[in-house]
């Protein structure tokens, strides 16, 4: 169980994604990197409140973990606040930065952001009903407030509410005419908004998030912030985070390879499995691992093709999938070496 009054190191943190950052890709993640703090993706009030689905659960190997709510009704977020903390979850974040059609609609995410108020309030009925951090993650601005003062004049309701943690995603968000892929690549990126936000509000501890590739990009910006937060770029290559542990938490502890984190992977398959998962449901957060590797192409097209259907004997894909994908992986090397060797001769 995680201690509450422990206190999260946020160097480095994966962004909430939505459809990607289940608990199966935070079990994975978890292998690379034992400290970036980990968001679940986006889980509204009325899932929790309403839904038949258990959508808290997570395993005890994911900590740190901060639990994404999106809604905008103070008693039911100060509600699913208490839910999140009798679980052991170690952070509530409210998504003010989510420019979805799914997320307008049901006046959560970056809309909210012309709501100040309503996110203040928000942040008090938490607050008073929880001891683990409740922190918000915004965009720099919306649609036509995309000012400078719309953004600290947002900031300042809410850190006057009682809110000292914000995570800024460092592009504004056009609700009308852009799709949340197109919200996520066209508006351009301006970092030195969020930099200014911490000079204006030195006592707030603020994390950057967009368009960050490189640790040399997080750590470029860790000169001027409190944290890093690091979306799609570790989706398509996890492998980035190896390296997180040692450089930015002082951890040396030995980097797992990525064939012991494949192996290290298969009794948790086997255990989801037993549980009603399918392998598949795990293997596709891992179809990066190999990026920029040889065989990486391989790897990614055998748990591709192989994944979603059965074994040969009739019986759901398991575990092998992942073995199997190994082992193409090191044949397909092993015939690169010798033909580079038979070159070379």
């Amino acid at each position: 169980m995680n201690n509450p009054s422990a206190p999260i190191n946020r160097n480095i943190s994966v962004a909430p994604m939505l459809d990607w950052t289940d608990k199966h890709c935070r079990y994975f993640l978890r292998q690379i990197s034992k400290h970036s703090l980990l968001y679940t993706e986006m889980v509204t009030t009325g899932a929790i409140i309403f839904g038949k689905g258990d959508y808290l659960a997570f395993n005890d190997a994911e900590h740190p973990v901060a639990l994404q709510l999106g809604g905008s009704d103070p008693v039911d977020m100060a509600r699913c606040a208490v839910l999140a903390q009798e679980r052991g979850y170690d952070e509530v974040n409210i998504n003010v930065g989510c420019p979805s059609d799914r997320v307008q609609n049901g006046r959560f995410g970056a809309c909210l952001m012309a709501e100040p108020k309503t996110v203040a309030a928000c942040i008090q009925a938490m607050q008073k009903e929880v001891d683990i951090p409740v922190t918000v993650k915004s965009r720099i601005g919306i649609d036509d407030m995309d000012e400078y003062k719309d953004l600290t004049d947002f900031i300042q309701i809410v850190a006057d509410a009682g809110c000292d943690i914000f995570t800024v995603h460092a592009r504004k968000a056009w609700l009308k005419g852009l799709s949340p892929k197109e919200n996520r690549d066209i508006p351009p990126l301006m970092y030195d908004r969020v930099y200014s936000l911490k000079e204006e509000f030195p006592q707030l501890n603020l994390s950057i998030n967009g368009g960050v590739k490189t640790l040399d990009d997080a750590a470029a910006h860790l000169e001027k912030l409190d944290g890093v937060m690091i979306g799609r770029e570790v989706y398509s290559n996890p492998y980035i985070l190896a390296d997180v542990d040692k450089r930015f938490y002082q951890d040396d502890s030995p980097v797992p390879s990525r064939e012991e984190i494949v192996h290290a992977m298969l009794p948790y398959v086997e255990a989801q499995m037993a549980s009603g998962a399918r392998a598949w449901n795990i293997a596709r957060h891992m179809l990066g691992l190999f990026q920029g590797q040889p065989g990486g192409r391989i790897w990614r097209r055998y748990l591709s093709q192989h994944g979603t259907g059965q074994s040969k004997n009739g019986l759901q894909v398991g575990p092998e999938l992942l073995i199997n994908a190994l082992a193409a992986v090191e044949e397909a090397r092993a015939t690169a070496k010798a033909y580079q060797d038979s070159r070379v001769s």
